[in-house]
């Protein structure tokens, strides 16, 4: 991509810091947005809960990256968590929003998730598929509409609708490699629902290319080209950790540990297929659920 400057807020998460490093590499300056007092010049403080944000900060900024968001699986959803997934997400987004179109900023990448279709079942889903219902659905709709002071100003907006990242430590693999590398890796439920992943290296790589590629704008599915089943995962993983996966977990001991969660983020998935991404040029480094696997797994993976 063209060397700039890049504002990323949510810069500290998986996918945040890795997007820095690799912005930073390529010779990029990054400006990160923090909550805390700045600790260098590459450093601005805002906080979204309160509104305090100089928006002048971002004056001859390239393009804002946002990748704020609580995750949705850290917690179990009650009323007060719920509502905590919609206010690091869209508060952050309004504002940031409001502030890159102020300042002059010519591009917004902002995140979403593929949980703006619901539970397609096994029916391929594209950017052009309507949103889902749902908890999930209607957080991701609500998330993308704080986006439209930008979009409406003449921005460029891209919205990254991210499938599940894998990566060689923490996120979701983090979570399940001990269990997989002790023989107690499971399908959930039926294991029928569709999984879209997206390997860390290849999220940074496409973020990369939305900030680069001008006829990218709008949804853009951020996920591998091959969706899997939850079963298909399960016995992926299993032969990457030449570990077996003969168990299964019953929906309704999802439903009574995990209660609505289970049925929107375990139980159910989306066949989500990265059509826009593709038809731009861009290219995957692993493209299939066995290639992503062993890749993040490897020994040597970082």
């Amino acid at each position: 991509m063209t060397r700039g400057v890049i504002a990323v807020a949510g810069s500290s998460g998986l996918i945040g810091s890795a997007l820095v490093s690799a912005l930073r590499t390529a010779d990029n300056r990054v400006i990160r947005l923090v909550r805390r007092t700045p600790a260098n010049a590459d450093e601005v403080f805002w906080n979204p809960e309160t509104g305090e944000f100089d928006w002048r900060t971002l004056q001859g900024v390239d393009a804002v990256v946002n990748l704020c968001g609580v995750s949705v699986g850290s917690k179990r959803w009650s009323g007060a968590f719920k509502q905590s997934l919609r206010d690091s997400r869209i508060e952050p987004t309004e504002l940031l929003a409001d502030s890159a179109l102020a300042a002059g900023v010519p591009v917004l990448v902002n995140a979403s998730a593929v949980g703006f279709y619901g539970n397609t079942h096994s029916r391929i889903t594209d950017e052009t598929t309507v949103a889902g219902t749902g908890f999930l659905a209607q957080l991701c709709i609500d998330w993308e509409a704080a986006t439209a002071t930008a979009d409406d100003g003449g921005m460029r907006v891209v919205l990254a609708r991210t499938g599940l990242v894998l990566a060689p430590s923490g996120g979701m693999l983090g979570r399940l490699r001990p269990i997989f590398g002790v023989g107690l890796g499971a399908r959930l439920g039926s294991g029928r629902q569709y999984m879209p992943w997206i390997t860390l290296e290849d999220e940074v790589r496409a973020l990369l290319f939305a900030l680069s590629h001008d006829e990218l704008s709008g949804p853009v599915n951020v996920t591998g080209p091959a969706p899997v089943t939850n079963g298909e995962f399960t016995e992926a993983l299993g032969r990457a950790l030449h570990r077996p996966t003969p168990l299964a977990v019953p929906g309704f001991a999802l439903r009574a540990a995990l209660g609505e969660f289970a049925d929107e983020g375990l139980l159910g998935g989306q066949r989500a297929i990265p059509a826009a991404l593709e038809a731009a040029g861009f290219t995957f480094h692993q493209r299939t659920i066995g290639e992503a696997l062993s890749y993040v797994t490897a020994p040597n993976a970082a």
